[in-house]
């Protein structure tokens, strides 16, 4: 495994994709791991204090800000960056066809090699841009594809995954040159950049001071990216609920994205919202009104904790809370599901039958966030929420 492999494994492109699998399977296997020593590439000041996540220091406000304060912006034609998913840095973690050519990007080998269960290359919202003031953040966004995710931050980490094939800390000095190029991932310019949305469910009761999360497993045979770790729940790319046209402004709204996710992945609802012919109602459908009215009456409260990158993948997510009074959160999410199309729920036993998640307490928080092999994202959330718990359980 790993990059050690004798100059005549190029020449065998069926040796290649062999070689090509077994990274991806270490990769897959190891992420908490690859996580760790990627950490170490990085200066402890360019994360968000007592994460593992990557973030420039306006990107995180001192304090929650509420979700409707936060400002989207939208370019329609975006930059062009230095580094995209056919950089020539990238050819010695594709493998080649039988005629011995590369494959053209990263998602091709993985589409054709090791396909997971969700695998679409559907529009997203590209990130191009964060500026914050003394009350909320304004983000700019273009276009740009879900396959940008694979064929970059996917790549990064399995270019780092053949260098690191024992899991210690040595590697060759060219053995990560596309990680070399790309610098500080941080750099909005340098690379497009696909933001998911990672939202911390809570169920809170007023009447206890009780608090407890929903927490997701993913499974890597059903997801491209993040597989096999924890993670918060619900999770989705910021991108349209189609690729038809008349979705990309309907659908550019952090909230419709959350609500749009709370159903699916909680509630294990489709995907299908028929906008393929017609854009989302979104002032007609149940759901949402019924979550957009306890917003209004505060038994709902939503808030923006910042956004930032995973150190292995380079993989960008923007934090929110979603913190529902226990009655709402009950009433809503009756049939709350088990497992969903990326993984299961982290189920507990309360003796109860009726635990939704895992206690918001300082010892789970602390598990999760040092012990676990938890996503990076989902750790900065929890760290972010615990400690500006006092302002979301108000």
């Amino acid at each position: 495994m790993g990059t050690a492999e004798p100059d005549s494994t190029e020449n065998n492109p069926a040796a290649t994709r062999d070689r090509w699998l077994r990274t991806r399977t270490h990769l897959n296997t190891n992420r908490h791991e690859l996580t760790g020593l990627a950490v170490r590439d990085f200066a402890p000041t360019q994360f968000i204090p007592g994460t593992r996540l990557l973030a420039q220091p306006q990107w995180v406000p001192e304090r929650p800000v509420p979700l409707e304060a936060v400002r989207l912006n939208w370019t329609p034609t975006a930059p062009g960056t230095a580094i995209d998913g056919d950089a020539p840095e990238l050819d010695a973690v594709r493998p080649r066809h039988d005629d011995g050519t590369i494959y053209c990007r990263y998602a091709d080998a993985v589409g054709e090699l090791a396909r997971p269960r969700l695998f679409e290359n559907r529009s997203c919202y590209r990130l191009l841009d964060v500026t914050t003031d003394t009350k909320a953040p304004d983000l700019t966004f273009g276009r740009g594809t879900y396959f940008d995710v694979i064929d970059i931050c996917e790549a990064a980490a399995h270019e780092f995954a053949a260098a690191h094939p024992t899991l210690d800390d040595s590697r060759s000095v060219h053995g990560t040159p596309f990680r070399a190029a790309v610098g500080d991932p941080t750099d909005l310019q340098r690379r497009p950049v696909m933001a998911a949305i990672s939202t911390l469910a809570i169920r809170h009761d007023r009447l206890t001071g009780d608090a407890e999360f929903v927490l997701h497993w993913r499974d890597p045979a059903k997801v491209a990216s993040g597989g096999n770790l924890f993670q918060v729940m619900p999770v989705g790319m910021f991108q349209p609920s189609h690729d038809a046209p008349w979705n990309e402004a309907n659908d550019f709204d952090l909230w419709r994205s959350i609500v749009r996710e709370l159903s699916e992945e909680l509630l294990g609802s489709t995907e299908d919202y028929g906008s393929s012919q017609h854009p989302i109602d979104y002032d007609a459908w149940d759901f949402n009104r019924t979550l957009l009215r306890a917003r209004d009456q505060g038994t709902l409260r939503v808030f923006w904790l910042g956004l930032g990158m995973d150190p292995l993948t380079f993989v960008t997510d923007m934090l929110t809370v979603a913190v529902f009074d226990a009655a709402l959160f009950d009433e809503t999410f009756q049939q709350l599901v088990t497992a969903n199309d990326e993984g299961h729920r982290v189920e507990r036993e309360d003796g109860t039958g009726r635990a939704a998640g895992i206690p918001f307490r300082a010892d789970h928080v602390m598990r999760l966030t040092h012990d676990e092999p938890m996503q990076p994202a989902g750790g900065a959330l929890l760290h972010l929420a615990w400690k500006h718990r006092a302002a979301l359980l108000d």
